[in-house]
């Protein structure tokens, strides 16, 4: 079965990253994946949208994502700006990096997850050019939140594009999010 995730964030927060990280993991499992940005000549903060297929079987569409299962919010301060759940099935998900609660974040209507992977990023120091690096937490939680991949794959799939201790943090990162996070149903 299909599973169509937009991943909204800001420029230089890692949403295309996130995006390919979450396509690495779902592939480790055997599954059909693709991965793509969408944005212009936007700027660092500028709001960008990521997107991430997952399937069973080939993937033959190419288009952007209209009608998402999941939408992935790493930055909360979006909602004020961007129709983020435009297009998000009745059944779909949204998990948002915020300190909120899913039911203080005024989504009615949808299913909430919530995550702190600010406090996350911040708490173990994993920060790029002094900004909190929230794209590998969120995906800790997103596992947790949807089934759709399993922890060890996304885990894997960091460890994989950052050696050392930069993949050490960014795990431990996912890992903490995968714990903390806040089901709103």
């Amino acid at each position: 079965m299909l599973k169509e995730i937009r991943i909204h964030g800001r420029g230089g927060q890692g949403a295309v990253t996130a995006a390919q990280l979450l396509a690495h993991a779902a592939f480790l499992e055997g599954k059909c994946v693709q991965a793509f940005p969408y944005f212009g000549a936007e700027r660092r903060g500028a709001p960008v949208k990521a997107f991430t297929r997952i399937s069973d079987e080939p993937i033959r569409i190419h288009s952007q994502i209209i009608n998402p299962d999941y939408i992935v919010v790493l930055s909360p301060e979006l909602m004020q700006i961007v129709n983020l759940t435009e297009g998000l099935k009745k059944e779909g998900l949204a998990l948002i990096n915020t300190t909120k609660k899913p039911e203080e974040v005024n989504l009615n209507g949808w299913r909430v997850a919530t995550v702190d992977a600010t406090g996350i990023a911040l708490e173990l120091g994993l920060l790029v050019a002094g900004f909190p690096v929230v794209n590998t937490s969120i995906l800790g939680a997103f596992a947790k939140a949807t089934n759709e991949v399993k922890l060890e794959s996304v885990l894997k799939a960091i460890k994989t594009t950052w050696s050392g201790s930069a993949g050490e943090k960014n795990a431990k990162a996912a890992e903490l999010a995968y714990e903390r996070l806040i089901k709103g149903w």
